[in-house]
């Protein structure tokens, strides 16, 4: 089977999408699939995969404009590759790629059937920076893009619009996002959607090896960096320095955390233009010394920091999915998230704990009573790892997909 996966993210170009493109373009390959991906050009090299192919193609470098433009040059890309290698289905992730009416029949009609992967909303995300600025994150309309977004997103959502109703099949991230969808959008009235919840890297993100030397030489080494000793807890946060992931709240929750937990430290990763307003806001709470921020980390070393952290807090304003308390779980470390959208689908109290949304009070309460038991955070960590071995991994991601892809083609 070939399956050409059109995908404005792909590494180099990391992030969520590009990560779960790379995987499930993987996985697919190794079951001896012919896989095509379509970027955007601009990038080092992509990382080889046997089976894999990856094409690049021209794109606008406007906000938001840049999936028209993206997706015109993908549409023309593929039309070109199918009279050369003949496709058999045509998998768009969405929103950022925005195709029209047209460009969605003469693919169908003249190339294969179109699955749509939803990995989150336009107006979702707009949503989200609207529910940063509520609860008064740094610096919310100083991206570019977001900045944008606030103004354009009904625009671009007529396009997710449109693959809604014209895509053969949507596979939303989760039933969150699937909701979102039904509830903001005009879906036809048979409207295909399935769900199926992304996978993480279980060879990267794995538990740390209690018995073996260097494991345990490595992780004492991280937390002398951080200034925690063996019997104090290193917290961890990851994502992406914008007022959408929360971190003005979490410090705020963390100064609450000090005070009944001295020794505790957070470390937070993530690339973006926060970093100094967020160690002011630190310093000005009174953590110095206390709060770190990695902008620059290679993936072999934030897999080995997932495993060093005693706890990971995500208190995201907004996601599709959000993968990084599946790749806590997959490290054995428990996580703390919030109680709302697609969050308490992968995470609940065997694993770790839920907390309301932009509650500073509810943050620092969830930390601390996790940190309470230093066996109770072991155990959440084992049945964290087990419960992503048997429900978020790449191979099942795979299996599930082409069970969609095969029923279209037949």
């Amino acid at each position: 089977m070939h399956v050409v996966m059109l995908s404005s993210e792909y590494p180099p170009r990391w992030g969520g999408m590009g990560s779960t493109v790379y995987h499930l373009s993987a996985a697919l390959a190794s079951l001896g699939h012919k896989i095509t991906i379509i970027t955007r050009n601009g990038q080092n090299t992509a990382p080889a995969l046997e089976g894999v192919e990856v094409l690049t193609v021209p794109w606008k470098k406007i906000p938001m404009e840049f999936t028209r433009s993206y997706g015109r040059y993908a549409f023309k890309k593929l039309k070109e590759l199918h009279a050369l290698h003949p496709v058999d289905i045509v998998h768009l992730h969405c929103p950022m790629v925005s195709w029209d009416k047209r460009q969605f029949e003469a693919c169908k009609g003249e190339i294969a059937p179109i699955v749509s992967s939803l990995h989150g909303s336009w107006l979702g995300e707009r949503d989200g920076l609207f529910l940063a600025a509520k609860y008064k994150e740094s610096a919310v309309w100083a991206n570019p893009n977001d900045l944008f977004m606030r103004f354009t997103a009904n625009r671009y959502a007529n396009f997710e619009n449109i693959a809604i109703n014209f895509s053969d099949v949507c596979v939303a991230n989760s039933n969150a996002t699937k909701d979102d969808f039904l509830a903001r959008y005009s879906s036809p009235e048979n409207w295909k959607c399935e769900v199926i919840h992304w996978g993480v890297d279980t060879d990267m993100f794995f538990p740390l090896h209690r018995d073996d030397e260097d494991a345990m030489l490595t992780d004492k080494s991280i937390r002398n960096r951080y200034n925690v000793s063996q019997k104090s807890d290193l917290l961890l946060s990851v994502g992406r320095l914008v007022a959408r992931k929360g971190f003005g709240i979490l410090l705020q929750s963390f100064a609450k955390v000090k005070e009944n937990s001295p020794n505790t430290n957070l470390v937070i990763v993530g690339r973006g233009g926060l970093k100094s307003r967020l160690l002011k806001q630190a310093k000005k709470l009174g953590l110095e010394g206390s709060v770190f921020i990695e902008s620059s980390m290679k993936f072999d070393e934030l897999a080995a920091l997932y495993r060093t952290a005693d706890l990971v807090v995500y208190p995201s304003y907004y996601e599709g999915q959000g993968l990084i308390p599946l790749e806590a779980m997959a490290s054995a470390t428990p996580v703390v998230t919030v109680n709302n959208g697609p969050l308490p689908e992968m995470v609940d109290d065997s694993v770790g704990g839920l907390f309301t949304m932009g509650d500073i009070n509810s943050i620092s309460e969830s930390i601390l009573s996790e940190l309470k038991s230093k066996q109770s955070l072991l155990d959440k960590g084992i049945a964290g790892r087990r419960l992503v071995i048997d429900k978020f991994t790449f191979k099942k991601n795979a299996n599930d997909f082409l069970k969609i892809y095969k029923k279209l083609i037949n």
